[in-house]
This record gives C-alpha cells, sequence and structure tokens, in this order.
C-alpha cells in the first residue's frame, strides 16, 4: 500500500498557460499572421538589407529604367505625325506653333490634357479634342469660332463669334464686307441683341451701315444717306420694327429724315435733316413776305 501511495500518476490534461497558448493559437488573426505577415516582413527585411547598398540600389534603378525605355520605344508605342481637322489653315499653324513636337515620340512623353489645354486657350478654339490613333496619328479635332460680325473699337476692328468671343483682328473693312457691323465701348457683351436687331432691319433692303452701342445701355441703328434710328433700352428690337412699319406705310426713312428717336416709345421723335430745316425756314421766309 505504501507503494501505491508513492506512486505519483500523470496528468494528462495540460496546464493552464499551455491551455491559454494553445487557445491563442487557435485564433484567426494569429494563424493569419503567422502564415503570411511573418514571411512578409521577413522578406521586407530581407529586401531592405539588400537595398541599403547604395550600387546595388543604383544597379536596380538602372534595370527599371532600361526595361521602361525598350518598352517606351516600342514601335507600336511611337507617335510619328499629327492630324488636324476642323480647323482653318491659319489656326492649324498656330496650332502646330503652340504645340511643337519632334517626331517620332513616344506617347508615354505625350501630356494630352496639357496640350488640350494649350490649343484651347487659342482665340479662335470653341472646342478641341485629342487622342492617338491607330498607326501612331496624334489627332486633333478642333471647333473653330465663327465669325458673325466686325466690331470697331479705337484699337481697330476685331473679329467675335455669336457669343461675343473674340476671334482675331480684322485689317481692314474690305476684307470682310459680308460681316455686319457694329461699334462702341460693351458692344461685344450683347452680341446676341445685335444679331436680333440686324435680323429686324432685313426689310431695309440693304441700307443698314451698323449698329452702335451708346452708353453700354442701347443701340443706334445707322443707315446710308446720314439717318440715325436711336433704339429704346428695352426691347430695342420692338422698336426698330416699329419705324420700319411706319416707314412702309409713310415713306418716312425716304424723307429727309437725320434721327428717328425710339427712346421714348410714346412720343417718337423725328429730327430732320440740316438741308430739310433751311428748305423749311426759306418756304417761311417766303410766305411771310407774301404777306
Amino acid at each position: 500500500m505504501r507503494g501505491q501511495q508513492a506512486r505519483v500518476r500523470h496528468d494528462p490534461a495540460p496546464s493552464r498557460l499551455s491551455y491559454r497558448v494553445q487557445r491563442w493559437m487557435l485564433t484567426p488573426g494569429i494563424r493569419l499572421g503567422l502564415r503570411i505577415g511573418v514571411p512578409f516582413f521577413a522578406i521586407f527585411a530581407a529586401t531592405s538589407l539588400w537595398l541599403a547598398d547604395e550600387g546595388r540600389r543604383n544597379d536596380l534603378l538602372g534595370l527599371v529604367a532600361a526595361i521602361r525605355s525598350s518598352i517606351e520605344a516600342r514601335p507600336e508605342f511611337m507617335v510619328s505625325a499629327m492630324a488636324i481637322d476642323g480647323a482653318s489653315e491659319s489656326l492649324a499653324m498656330d496650332v502646330r506653333e503652340v504645340v511643337p513636337l519632334d517626331f517620332p515620340v513616344s506617347s508615354f512623353d505625350l501630356d494630352i490634357d496639357a496640350m488640350r489645354e494649350t490649343i484651347a486657350g487659342l482665340d479662335p478654339v470653341k472646342a478641341v479634342s485629342l487622342r492617338i490613333r491607330p498607326g501612331g496619328i496624334l489627332q486633333v479635332d478642333v471647333v473653330e469660332r465663327q465669325p458673325v460680325v466686325a466690331w470697331r473699337t479705337r484699337e481697330g476692328l476685331s473679329l467675335l463669334d455669336e457669343t461675343g468671343a473674340y476671334i482675331g483682328e480684322l485689317p481692314a473693312r474690305e476684307d470682310r464686307t459680308d460681316l455686319p457691323l457694329i461699334a462702341g465701348e460693351g458692344a461685344d457683351k450683347v452680341v446676341p441683341e445685335a444679331l436680333a436687331i440686324i435680323a429686324a432691319a432685313t426689310p431695309l433692303d440693304g441700307r443698314l451701315r451698323g449698329l452702335v452701342r451708346v452708353g453700354e445701355r442701347r443701340w443706334d441703328v445707322v443707315l446710308d444717306r446720314n439717318q440715325r434710328i436711336m433704339l429704346p433700352t428695352e426691347a430695342p428690337v420692338r422698336a426698330l420694327e416699329r419705324v420700319i412699319a411706319l416707314s412702309e406705310a409713310q415713306d418716312m426713312l425716304a424723307r429727309d429724315v437725320a434721327v428717328v428717336d425710339m427712346r421714348l416709345g410714346a412720343r417718337p421723335t423725328l429730327r430732320m435733316s440740316d438741308n430739310a430745316v433751311k428748305d423749311w425756314w426759306h418756304l417761311r421766309k417766303i410766305s411771310s413776305d407774301r404777306n
């Protein structure tokens, strides 16, 4: 019996510390860290140690640059020419001037967004798109502004589109006699209104010489024979149509009228020419002498 008491039985159950370690190792995060994290940090440490040498770093950078150059210089990535569509000859020359390229050039060296902004900054350009076509062609599609009026200022003549945007200088009026003429400070800001007035003046049979912006508030319609129609600030097209209707009914503009003042719609005013005034005073004097 004493031998049985002296015999020590082995307990198969783990200790409390061993049990906790085993449970901790079964945690999903720990298992993922041991399977992925430990190899990653081992590779990272080895790579950092290898790159600690400056000579190795330079060799690696040189290898990467050589591989990149070999890829960028492949024929399928080279751009050999530029094609410009939708632009006039002068505008196409301006585009090539502001975007100077030495062909052939790798497509990786082209900053398409920067070139698009540069071309869009040209005054005659309304919109532009760039793309690289198959075959190594840089395609530039331009929507060019179309001049609709000639604008006379103290600095000279300019071409404007339908929105009043500046397109370019006009050397001489004779170069674009097909365009209507507007003048005055701020006339470029109300080109749509000017176009509406010009359209309303069609029944005048080509007598229109131009529009003058007065005080940046209203328009004067200038006709041949030194006649002028002073339009109001509000509803100028309606006022001009009224003058044309009166002229068609009573031949008002065919007489010696110098100015038709429509600024006060309720009370239009006519101003006779100097010759008509002289004739009127002459006739009045003759009538007075007879009496």
